[in-house]
C-alpha cells in the first residue's frame, strides 16, 4: 500500500481524535468544551476522508472525490479554531448575524471543490503529492482567507496566554509549539526535507489540536486562574469565591480555605447553594435573590446580614461577571469585619463613659454658678438669724417692763414675721437650686414620663444659667409668647440641659466680649412648640456644621468632647420626639431650633 505511512499516522490521528473527544465528556458543557467538539468533528471529517482516499487508492474512485468529503471539515477548521480562541480569551462569545458572512469563503470552497472537474478554479491538476499539484485561481483566495483566520485566532491564544499565565508558563509554551507544529512541516516540505503530501496538513493539525487541549482543560484555564494571577490573589486577605453561571463553584484562592478549614477537592466544581446551607445563621433565599439579580445586573450587591463562623464575622459583597454584557458568573468577596465589629462594640462600651465625662464635665461648670447662687441666700439668711437672734433678746428683757407697751411688741412680732418671710424666701429659692442640681446628677439617658409646664422649664433654666449668664456680661432675652403653664410631658431635666448647653455654647460664641445678647423665644406653630435660641456671635465654620448632629465634634479645641449637640439632637429625637435644626453664617451668629409636638 502506497503511503503506509501517512496511512498509520492518519490511524493515530483518528484515535487521538476520539480519545480526546471521550475525555472531553467529563468536562462540564460551557462554551469552550462545545467549541472543541466542533473542532474534533471537522478535524476527524478532514482526517477520516483522507485515510479512506488511501484506502481506496487502487479502486476507480477519483482521489478528488475524497478531498470533497475532506473540504466539509478542512474548510471550516479555521472558524473553528477562530472561535475557540475568542471563547478562550473572553471566556464566551455571542454570535450575530454578521458573523455569518464569515462563512462565505467556506461555503465557496466547499462547493469548488465538490465540483471542481467541471470548472478547475480550485485544482488545475490535482495530486496527493503537492509538489505535482496545479493550483486554480480560486486557491490563493481560499489560502489568504485561511491562514488569516488561524493567525487572528492565534494572536487570540498568545495574548491572553502571555497576559495573564506569562511568557515562561506551561501553558504559554503548549500554545507556541501547538502552533508551529504546522507551520514548521511546512516549511520543511517546502525545502524537501519531509515529502509534502496532502495527509501531512491533517496530522499536524491534530497535534495541534491535541497540544491545545492539554493547554486549556489538563491546566484548567478556563476553571482555574492562571498560576501568576493565582499567586497574586491568594495574598489578598479577603476571601473570594468565583461561580459560574449554574452557581458553580470555580474558583478561589487560599485565604477561603484557611479561613473555613476547607480542602480544594471538598469545594472546587460544587454547588455554591449546597455549600452555605451548612452555615447556620445565613438567609439562603436572600443569597440566592441575590445571585439571580447579578446575572441581569453590573451593580454590586450586599448581603447586609453579618454572619459568624466560630469567633470570626463576615459580611457578602456578590458581583457578576460579564464580557461584553454576556453573563459568564459571579464573583463573591467574603469581608472579614470581625475587627470592625470588635471596634464598634469597645466604642458602644466607651460611649457611656464618654457621655458620662461630658456630663460630669457639665455639671463641673454648673458648681461655680451654683455655688454662687448659694452664697447670697445663705449670707441673707445669716443675716436674718442674727436680726431675729437680737429681737428675741429685746423681747426678753421687755418682759415684765411696765414702759413697753402693747404696740412694742407688736413692733417686734413685726419685725420677726419680716425676718422670717425672707428666710422662708432664700430657702424657697434654694430648695429650686438643690432641685435643679439633683435633676441635672441624674443619668443622661434616663427618661420619666412626668409632665412639666414652661415656667418650671425656664425657672431651671434661670436657676442654672444665672450665673454663667452675670459671669459673661451676657443677657438672656426671654419672650415667652404661649401660657407659662402649658404644659410637656417628659423629663424636664433632659430638656434643661439640652437648652442650657446651647446657651451655653452661645456665651462662648462672643469669646469673652460683654454686653451681649442671646434671644429666646418659645412659641406654637402648626401644633409644635418651638424653642428659638439665637446669638450673634462668630458662628459655626462651615466645615463644621455638615457634621454637627452625625459625628461628636467640638470647636473649643482640647476643651471640649464634641458630645454636646451630639447628645442634645439625640436627646430630643429619641425622649421628645422631637427636631433640631441650626442655621449659622461665619461672622454674623447662629439660631439652633428645637421643635417639640405636642400631640
Amino acid at each position: 500500500m502506497e503511503h503506509f505511512n501517512f496511512f498509520i499516522a492518519l490511524l493515530i490521528s483518528n484515535l487521538l481524535l476520539i480519545i480526546m473527544a471521550i475525555v472531553l465528556r467529563k468536562q462540564r458543557k460551557k462554551q469552550i468544551t462545545k467549541c472543541f467538539y466542533i473542532l474534533l468533528f471537522l478535524m476527524f471529517i478532514w482526517s477520516m476522508s483522507l485515510t479512506l482516499q488511501i484506502i481506496f487508492q487502487k479502486s476507480d474512485i477519483n482521489p478528488v472525490f475524497f478531498e470533497g468529503l475532506a473540504s466539509f471539515g478542512a474548510e471550516f477548521i479555521s472558524l473553528a479554531f477562530l472561535a475557540l480562541g475568542v471563547v478562550f480569551s473572553n471566556s464566551k462569545i455571542v454570535l450575530h448575524k454578521k458573523h455569518l458572512f464569515l462563512l462565505v469563503i467556506p461555503v465557496i470552497s466547499v462547493i469548488l471543490m465538490l465540483t471542481n472537474t467541471k470548472h478547475h478554479l480550485y485544482y488545475i491538476q490535482y495530486s496527493t503529492n503537492l509538489n505535482s499539484t496545479v493550483s486554480g485561481p480560486y486557491m490563493l483566495i481560499h489560502s489568504l482567507y485561511t491562514y488569516g483566520i488561524f493567525a487572528i485566532a492565534l494572536i487570540y491564544f498568545l495574548k491572553y496566554t502571555f497576559k495573564n499565565a506569562g511568557f515562561f508558563s506551561k501553558q504559554a509554551w503548549l500554545i507556541v509549539i501547538g502552533a508551529l507544529i504546522p507551520i514548521g512541516v511546512n516549511i520543511l516540505g517546502t525545502f524537501g526535507i519531509v515529502p509534502m503530501t496532502v495527509y501531512v496538513t491533517p496530522i499536524c493539525f491534530s497535534f495541534t489540536i491535541l497540544f491545545y487541549a492539554f493547554a486549556i482543560f489538563k491546566f484548567n484555564f478556563l476553571s482555574v486562574t492562571p498560576i501568576a494571577m493565582q499567586r497574586i490573589v491568594d495574598r489578598i486577605s479577603d476571601s473570594f469565591i468565583v461561580l459560574n453561571e449554574d452557581n458553580i463553584i470555580t474558583d478561589f484562592n487560599d485565604t477561603f480555605l484557611k479561613t473555613f478549614d476547607l480542602k480544594a477537592s471538598s469545594v472546587r466544581n460544587k454547588n455554591f447553594i449546597d455549600f452555605v446551607k451548612k452555615i447556620d445563621n445565613l438567609d439562603i433565599d436572600s443569597i440566592s435573590k441575590i445571585l439571580e439579580r447579578c446575572k441581569i445586573s453590573t451593580d454590586t450587591f450586599l448581603y447586609k446580614k453579618n454572619f459568624q463562623i466560630a469567633d470570626k464575622y463576615f459580611n457578602i459583597e456578590v458581583n457578576g461577571i460579564f464580557s461584553k454584557n454576556s453573563f459568564l458568573g459571579c464573583l463573591i468577596l467574603l469581608k472579614d469585619v470581625t475587627q470592625h465589629i470588635k471596634d464598634m462594640q469597645t466604642i458602644e462600651e466607651n460611649q457611656g463613659m464618654l457621655m458620662e465625662k461630658e456630663r460630669l464635665a457639665s455639671l463641673g461648670q454648673m458648681i461655680g454658678g451654683i455655688a454662687h447662687n448659694l452664697k447670697t441666700p445663705i449670707m441673707s439668711i445669716s443675716g436674718a438669724a442674727e436680726g431675729l437672734k437680737d429681737l428675741t433678746k429685746e423681747y426678753d428683757i421687755s418682759i415684765g417692763d411696765p414702759s413697753v407697751t402693747n404696740e412694742d411688741h407688736h413692733a417686734i412680732v413685726k419685725d420677726m414675721n419680716t425676718w422670717i418671710d425672707k428666710i422662708q424666701t432664700h430657702i424657697s429659692y434654694m430648695s429650686d437650686v438643690i432641685t435643679a442640681v439633683k435633676g441635672q446628677a441624674v443619668a443622661f439617658t434616663e427618661s420619666t414620663g412626668d409632665s412639666f409646664t414652661l415656667k418650671e422649664l425656664l425657672t431651671y433654666v434661670d436657676v442654672l444659667m444665672k450665673h454663667e449668664l452675670k459671669n459673661a456680661l451676657v443677657e438672656l432675652n426671654i419672650s415667652l409668647l404661649v401660657p407659662d403653664t402649658l404644659s410637656l410631658k417628659g423629663n424636664i431635666n433632659s430638656l434643661v440641659q439640652v437648652i442650657n448647653n446651647i446657651i451655653s455654647n452661645a456665651i462662648q460664641s462672643y469669646n469673652g466680649k460683654p454686653n451681649k445678647n442671646i434671644d429666646f423665644i418659645i412659641k406654637m406653630s402648626s401644633n409644635n412648640l418651638i424653642f428659638t435660641i439665637q446669638d450673634y456671635g462668630s458662628g459655626i465654620p462651615k466645615k463644621v456644621q455638615d457634621k454637627l448632629f452625625n459625628e461628636m465634634i467640638t470647636t473649643k479645641g482640647k476643651n471640649g468632647t464634641g458630645l454636646g449637640l451630639f447628645m442634645s439632637y439625640s436627646n430630643i429625637r429619641a425622649h421628645f420626639n422631637g427636631n433640631m435644626t441650626f442655621e449659622s453664617e461665619e461672622g454674623k451668629g447662629t439660631k439652633f431650633i428645637i421643635t417639640i409636638p405636642m400631640n
